[in-house]
C-alpha cells in the first residue's frame, strides 16, 4: 500500500500531456493515485508566420511572455529583437532562463498580471514599444494598464488552447470513475480549463462533480467556479506551481473534504 499524506487519494488532472508531468509526480510522490484526463491542448502557431508579424510590428522596447506556452512558441521569434525581456510567473522566467533569455521583469513569486504590474520596469513606460506574447486569447488588464500608463502595447499570438479531442471511451470511463466515487478531487488551472471539463462532462457526471473538491490557484478562478458550479467546495492554492498545488490538495485531504 503507498504512503504518504495523499495515500489512497484519487485526483483528477486536467492540464495538457506535456505540463502535467510535475504535478502528477507530486501526487504520486504524496502516494496519491494522478487520473490523467487532459482538457486543453494546445497548438502552436507557424514560426514563420509568427516572425512575419513581429517584422510588421514597432521595434519593442519590452517583451511581456505571460506563460510558458508563450516562451516555447515565441521566444525564438522575439530573441533576436533586442526588447528587454518580462516574465509572469516564475514558471514562465524559468522556461526563459533554460532557454537563454535574460529576464530582466518579472512577477517574482507572483504569478499574475497585478503582480507584473508592480515591478518598477513597468511604471515608467510612456512611449515605449510593448509585446505581449501570449496565444490567441488572454486577459486584457495587462495591456489596459501599460497603455493607461502611455505605452504603445502591442500583442504577438504564437498558440491557440483548443478543446481536447477526447474519445468516447474517454469520456465515458471518466463519467463511469465519477458516478462510482472514484474521484477524490478535482485540479484545473484556470477558468479556461473548468469551461471545457464541464463542457465534456457527461450530465449523468455533474452531480457526482459538485460534490467533489476542486483545487485551483487564483481568485478569479475560484470565483468563476463557485458561480458556474453552485455548491461545489472550491479551495485556492496559493500559486499554479505544482508544490503549490500539492499543498493545497494535501490541506483539503487533511480536512476531510473527499467526495
Amino acid at each position: 500500500m503507498s504512503e504518504g499524506p495523499l495515500a489512497g487519494y484519487r485526483v483528477l488532472v486536467t492540464r495538457p500531456p506535456h505540463q502535467s508531468a510535475d504535478l502528477v509526480a507530486a501526487i504520486e510522490g504524496a502516494g496519491g493515485k494522478a487520473i490523467r484526463f487532459p482538457v486543453i491542448q494546445i497548438v502552436g502557431r507557424d514560426l514563420k508566420v509568427v516572425t512575419r508579424e513581429l517584422a510588421s510590428l514597432p521595434k519593442p522596447d519590452i517583451a511581456i511572455f505571460v506563460s510558458r506556452n508563450a516562451v516555447d512558441y515565441g521566444l525564438t521569434a522575439i530573441i533576436e529583437s533586442g526588447a528587454k525581456i518580462a516574465a509572469i510567473g516564475p514558471t514562465t522566467r524559468a522556461a526563459l532562463e533554460a532557454a537563454g533569455a535574460d529576464v530582466a521583469i518579472s512577477s517574482g513569486e507572483g504569478f499574475d498580471s497585478e503582480q507584473l504590474l508592480a515591478h518598477p520596469g513597468l511604471k515608467n513606460v510612456r512611449g515605449k514599444v510593448v509585446i505581449i506574447v501570449r496565444g490567441e486569447r488572454g486577459r486584457e488588464l495587462l495591456a489596459d494598464t501599460l497603455r493607461q500608463r502611455g505605452a504603445d502595447v502591442r500583442f504577438l499570438s504564437t498558440y491557440r488552447r483548443e478543446i481536447f479531442d477526447a474519445s468516447d471511451k474517454e469520456i465515458e470511463a471518466l463519467d463511469n470513475r465519477f458516478r462510482r466515487g472514484e474521484i477524490d478531487c478535482v485540479t484545473i488551472m484556470s477558468i479556461e480549463t473548468l469551461e471545457n471539463l464541464l463542457q465534456l462532462l457527461p450530465a449523468s457526471s455533474l452531480a457526482s462533480f459538485r460534490q467533489t473538491p476542486l483545487v485551483a490557484p487564483g481568485a478569479r478562478v475560484i470565483q468563476t467556479t463557485t458561480e458556474l458550479v453552485p455548491g461545489i467546495s472550491a479551495i485556492m492554492a496559493a500559486g499554479p506551481t505544482a508544490a503549490d498545488m500539492l499543498s493545497a490538495l494535501i490541506e483539503t485531504r487533511q480536512s476531510g473534504q473527499n467526495s
